[in-house]
């Protein structure tokens, strides 16, 4: 039989119909209570997923350097305040106070950004993780004048006295009187030495600081012209530490990785001892300050990631609002022992695995995706939400042919500020 053009053109639309008609079709629906299912017995659960979890431990905080995208950076919001004696003549001033402002900015985020080789314990093969944390210069919103940094002219407060009869490093006069958002914002007073300090000669006028829960009083750059903002930055690192929670390195702080010892040498020498005890800790007295632990970067993460940690409210809250450029993807298999705050979509691809054991905050709008073949494990401690109170659209299971995306629960996870939320 001949066929003509148009029996050709009618038999190849007719093949392209019949093939559309059987091409299998992706459909997607927002996951319900439905969805949920007891874990079988015969569910081969990663081990660790199968543990009793404990939310708080630091180690599940530890940033795991194959995935790093899974823990964001979080940022710190400072303010600086240059404190004065009346007459402008005791400390920074003007421009020279804010490039100092900007260069201890930059010289402090230098460090987080290339943590250091720990020196002790001596010979160790500690990793060098990544800190996944800086420090942001935090100005009063809604006043476009306002650059997070002031000055203060006050003869009665404008002094540190580090130790002696008239220490006042503790006091908080200074804060109280000039502070601002002293709720949202860790505000850092540089101040100047007492003249009468410095005129002793058992007073080291060095670079000293202290930590009083919502501020940080640091003192010395002025009176040291070797103090430059880049001598500066372990000081004010060391003291934001504090702010979440880590102890000093030399004594007992609950971290194995940092040794205890005698902070006898500040730098190494050959002198025997300081050839193999010196530290570059930045939470020991030494002349670096420029190294943290595996244990204290989990333990300022844990708390950072703490809802009701009081050092959380400084953080710049960029968990609340969607980031189209911060989508999350889970490609193998994945333990989430910690509390996380994404910041972009979550989706699990076909031969993903995902365990959740703890707190996840997904942004406003924003989903969890899981394609076919993907699987979502939630433990008994797992809550989904907004940490804002703001609502995200949920968990989409999506399904092709007869294969779709799974929930597995493991005791009573818990959904909120989702419209199908449990």
């Amino acid at each position: 039989m001949i066929m003509t053009k148009l029996t050709i053109k009618l038999y190849f639309l007719f093949l392209l119909v019949i093939g559309i008609a059987c091409t299998p079709k992706l459909t997607s629906r927002f996951a319900g209570k439905v969805d949920f299912e007891a874990l079988p017995e015969a569910y081969d659960a990663p081990a660790v997923a199968r543990l009793k979890n404990n939310c708080n431990d630091y180690e599940a905080y530890i940033p795991d350097t194959t995935h790093l995208d899974h823990t964001p950076v979080k940022y710190v919001r400072i303010n600086v305040h240059w404190v004065n004696n009346e007459d402008s003549s005791a400390n920074f001033v003007g421009e020279e106070a804010i490039e100092f402002t900007k260069l201890l900015l930059h010289a402090s985020n230098y460090n987080l950004i290339g943590n250091k080789k720990l020196l002790l314990p001596h010979g160790n093969d500690l990793p060098v993780l990544p800190i996944q944390y800086r420090l942001v210069l935090a100005p009063r919103p809604g006043h476009p004048d306002d650059n997070g940094i002031y000055f203060h002219f006050d003869d009665a407060l404008c002094y540190y006295v580090h130790k002696g009869k008239n220490a006042n490093l503790g006091n908080k006069r200074v804060v109280q009187k000039y502070g601002v958002q002293l709720d949202t914002v860790l505000n850092v007073f540089i101040m100047p030495h007492h003249p009468d300090s410095i005129a002793s000669k058992t007073y080291s006028a060095g670079i000293v600081g202290v930590m009083l829960g919502n501020a940080v009083k640091l003192a010395g750059p002025f009176e040291n012209l070797h103090l430059t903002a880049w001598s500066s930055r372990g000081a004010l690192n060391h003291e934001v530490c504090h702010v979440f929670g880590i102890g000093h390195a030399w004594v007992q702080d609950g971290c194995d990785d940092t040794p205890l010892h005698s902070q006898a040498c500040f730098n190494v020498t050959d002198r025997p001892g300081c050839d193999t005890m010196t530290s570059n800790n930045i939470m020991d007295y030494n002349f670096a300050q420029h190294a943290w632990s595996p244990c204290q970067i989990g333990k300022i993460y844990q708390r950072m990631s703490q809802e009701n940690a009081p050092a959380r409210k400084y953080l710049q809250p960029n968990w609340c609002e969607l980031h189209d450029d911060r989508h999350i993807v889970i490609r193998d298999t994945v333990v989430w022992r910690g509390a996380k705050d994404l910041e972009g979509h979550l989706t699990i691809v076909p031969g993903g695995h995902l365990t959740i054991q703890c707190r996840v905050s997904l942004p406003k709008a924003a989903k969890l995706t899981l394609e076919p073949g993907a699987v979502l494990v939630l433990g008994n401690d797992a809550r989904l939400h907004n940490a804002c109170g703001d609502p995200w659209q949920g968990i989409e299971i999506q399904s092709l042919n007869k294969q779709s995306g799974k929930i597995i629960r493991i005791g009573n996870p818990k959904i909120e500020n989702t419209p199908l939320g449990f």
